[in-house]
């Protein structure tokens, strides 16, 4: 039982410092209810970060919190739900019933970090990016709205979540966290069928990018500045 759960440490803090005019650009029509989005260095889980999805009216871009709800198991003697930011398994009930169109939604970012962990010495993030230039990309994700009590001292709240997929290691992801790595979209097809397309297909996507898909581009809690900016 536990495989349905994603444990904290697989890609937790991933940046977006691309505007969100550069989002907007990568789509016919979108609407854009951000507000005024700062560029992000450092998302971290329970961050409000931007997000595209299926509106009823077309595509919205709009600010969700990280962590999509923990299953029931995960909550066992628990008062507060710090949510799931990662998603593995897809054939967990829990999370089949927000893999449709209509809570399928991309996440952009521009690097993101995955922890190096080496023995005696303290975890180090590791900045990953498809270029120096960090051009943007999308991670492929699920959104619900959601009541739960994310903070005791807020109580209850009402909250739009999100979370994204991970699937296998690729080979520069591998040799820092084997385990695990972000499912990323890179192209415009991508997307779509990520948005658009039945379960099964969409699915396909859950897959480790190419070998020599992604550079490390640095060390630290923030990514360094992207090259050419």
């Amino acid at each position: 039982m536990a495989q349905d759960w994603e444990v904290f440490g697989v890609c937790n803090l991933y940046s977006v410092t691309k505007g969100q005019a550069a989002i907007r650009a990568l789509f016919d029509k979108v609407d854009d209810q951000a507000g005024n989005m700062p560029p992000l260095q450092g998302i971290y889980p329970d961050y409000m970060a931007p997000v595209v999805w299926n509106g009823e009216g077309g595509r919205v871009l709009s600010m969700m919190r990280w962590g999509m709800p923990s299953p029931a198991f995960a909550l066992k003697g628990k008062k507060t739900d710090r949510g799931v930011t990662n998603v593995r398994n897809t054939k967990s009930p829990h999370w089949r019933r927000w893999l449709g169109v209509g809570n399928r939604c991309v996440v952009p970012f521009t690097a993101f970090s995955e922890p190096h962990n080496r023995p005696g010495k303290p975890s180090e993030p590791v900045w990953f990016a498809l270029s120096e230039d960090q051009p943007l990309a999308f991670f492929a994700g699920i959104w619900t709205q959601w009541t739960s009590v994310r903070k005791l001292k807020d109580g209850e709240t009402t909250d739009n979540l999100y979370g994204f997929l991970t699937t296998d290691a690729n080979a520069e992801v591998g040799q820092i966290h084997p385990k695990a790595m972000p499912v990323i979209l890179t192209t415009e097809q991508e997307v779509e069928t990520w948005l658009t397309a039945e379960t099964e297909d969409a699915l396909m996507l859950q897959r480790p990018l190419p070998d020599g898909s992604l550079t490390v581009i640095g060390r630290g809690s923030q990514p360094p500045e992207a090259k050419g900016r």
